[in-house]
């Protein structure tokens, strides 16, 4: 079998193209031909940032994936030739913690690109469990494509989470920071659950975008700032009879910026979800928690048994992913990861194989 992948050598450093062999999988494991790999802010944090991974360089970067099973182990026969996403966490499926529901903090997770190769090749093999099968009829229903379903692993699941740790309801109003790749889907897969959305970002384009995706009041952050972002959602929730109290606040900026304006927002009841990124630190008074009753989240990816109901919100047409993505060749993974880290592209970008 031909196969190829790039490889990030020392951070900073072009990319390069390095042919292997897929390892044989083992039991419970599978051989996934790659359709497509988003590129994630996160990989632009390993690449420029310092972030480290867990696996030792060289290593291939990449963790949301689509694709075709091609090859199964023992026990996982019943995967070959199925279409599917990998997920971006990959729990062990068998520990205390999976047992309990709390598989995001498996102490046994794999997370390609971070601590294994990734998706930034033309195939790589993974544990079987978790895997998310995909209609591909019911994709293309929706205009979609199977490589276009690689951001789901991230982009649309991570928020998904989010959504559902916030316990996010009907007559909610749902303020969501940063609304790039994943704040874009978590403004609306809130307003999928009901959510009245209020969409803050410093790009007025992205922000223009999401008035016809979920969000119905949208912030230029560069215009209104501080105390004023506040009273300008406490007007929209009085003058709409939205609650003034338990609003359902997401920070997906993954900026310092971000994460100060998020916790400059809570109020009596609210619940804050930390979904971005960022190294840098912040600070604020944590006594506003208590004074306000309020709740703080952390989320880290998602739970695979979460992947079918995200799915399911993208082919009944509930979220739309195709005006937010765009593809290109694997083969310009360094021109676009030099796009994409200087905010050149107005899309999400899937790489895709040149050989598909």
């Amino acid at each position: 079998m031909t196969a190829h992948r790039w490889v990030m050598e020392q951070p900073g450093s072009p990319l390069v193209r390095v042919e292997f062999d897929p390892p044989r999988p083992l039991p419970n494991e599978v051989v996934v031909e790659i359709a497509g790999c988003g590129v994630c802010h996160t990989d632009l944090g390993f690449f420029y940032d310092g972030v480290r991974t867990r696996h030792p360089l060289p290593l291939t970067l990449g963790h949301e994936m689509s694709g075709r099973v091609i090859e199964t182990g023992e026990d996982a026969a019943r995967w070959q030739d199925r279409t599917v996403v990998i997920p971006a966490v990959i729990t062990c499926g068998s520990c205390d913690l999976c047992d309990r529901g709390r598989g995001t903090i498996c102490r046994n997770q794999k997370s390609p690109g971070i601590d294994m190769h990734g998706g930034f090749a033309t195939h790589i093999t993974v544990p079987s469990a978790g895997l998310c099968e995909i209609d591909t009829t019911r994709l293309a229903e929706v205009g979609m494509q199977l490589a276009d379903a690689s951001v789901i692993a991230d982009a649309v699941t991570t928020p998904y989470q989010a959504v559902v740790q916030a316990e996010i309801e009907a007559g909610d109003l749902a303020v969501v920071i940063g609304v790039g790749g994943v704040g874009g889907y978590a403004v609306q897969i809130a307003a999928a659950k009901g959510a009245t959305v209020v969409a803050i970002d410093i790009d007025q384009v992205k922000l223009s975008q999401l008035e016809g995706y979920g969000a119905s009041m949208t912030l230029n952050a560069r215009e209104v700032q501080g105390r004023d972002v506040r009273d300008a959602i406490r007007d929209f929730a009085k003058k709409n009879d939205l609650r003034q109290t338990e609003w359902k606040i997401f920070e997906c900026s993954g900026t310092a910026a971000g994460q100060t304006a998020a916790f400059g927002l809570l109020t009596y009841g609210s619940c804050l979800s930390v979904v971005g990124f960022t190294m840098d630190k912040v600070e604020v008074r944590l006594s506003n928690l208590m004074a306000f009753h309020a709740r703080a989240l952390g989320n880290w990816g998602c739970l695979p048994e979460h992947y079918p109901d995200a799915l399911e919100l993208v082919l009944r047409g509930d979220v739309s992913m195709l005006p937010f993505i765009e593809r290109h060749p694997l083969s310009q993974i360094n021109e676009i990861f030099a796009k994409a880290h200087d905010g050149q592209l107005a899309r999400r970008a899937i790489l895709v194989p040149d050989t598909l």
